[in-house]
């Protein structure tokens, strides 16, 4: 039986390198995305294209989850593996963020965050299985506001609402965990932060250097083994030691 892996966000930057990661590692992964054609442009340059399923996903819209969740059914049957990954952000001074640009981050990172694990948690209940993975961040565990007050507040969530789902499903099987990196060398971080306060972004960083997108998609895909029935609930820090616990 074929093992298969939803990716939320997955068109570009870490969410592509993570639904590559494990279609290399032989899932077929559904790549979906508020832009499917974003989605499909980087399937057909990929050696995996034929494990990479796009499908167009607005996560906050609980419709769309409902959507996938019938074409998931009628195409492979089953899920394995849901890494949450969609996630929004503007770099708006704390003071001057606006209720409808606080709602807006909310509601995509917080909400459908908690749509994605509500209703795939409850697929996977049913099949008696699966894996959840939440990328929550740094920025929700130091109160960071680099990438926006709303986006940290919304990430700080996730890594309770991991804490909530693992309780909930864990006697099904099903363990629900979060990664928090630090800055990575990512588009978003480099849009963010720009290229001319980026070396002393990076002096600032207890290891002098951006983190590993890739690792980060070797570390889902340890979180999404059969193996990794021990580990729910947790928080796995990624951040180069700009936090410690």
């Amino acid at each position: 039986m074929k093992h298969v892996a939803l990716v939320t966000g997955a068109a570009s930057g870490l969410g592509w390198t993570i639904a590559e990661h494990l279609a290399s590692e032989g899932y077929q992964v559904i790549v979906s995305d508020i832009s499917v054609e974003t989605a499909k442009q980087s399937i057909a340059q990929s050696p995996y294209a034929e494990q990479l399923h796009a499908f167009k996903l607005d996560i906050a819209e609980p419709n769309d989850f409902h959507h996938l969740i019938s074409w998931i059914q009628s195409t492979f049957g089953h899920l394995d593996v849901a890494v949450n990954n969609a996630a929004v952000t503007k770099a708006t001074p704390v003071l001057e963020i606006a209720a409808e640009e606080f709602d807006w981050v909310t509601q995509i990172n917080q909400r459908g965050t908690f749509t994605s694990c509500q209703l795939i948690g409850q697929f996977m209940a049913e099949q008696g299985y699966g894996r959840i993975i939440n990328l929550a961040s740094l920025a929700g565990q130091n109160g960071g506001t680099a990438t926006g007050a709303h986006y940290a507040a919304s990430k700080g969530a996730i890594v309770t609402l991991t804490k909530i789902f693992a309780k909930q499903f864990a006697a099904q099987d099903i363990t629900v965990n979060a990664i928090a990196p630090g800055p990575m060398d990512s588009p978003m971080v480099h849009q963010v932060v720009g290229s001319a306060k980026l070396p002393q972004f990076i002096e600032n960083i207890p290891v002098k250097q951006l983190g590993s997108m890739h690792f980060i998609a070797q570390t889902v895909a340890l979180l999404a083994k059969p193996e990794a029935a021990f580990v729910t609930g947790a928080t796995w820090d990624i951040n180069g030691g700009l936090f410690m616990r």
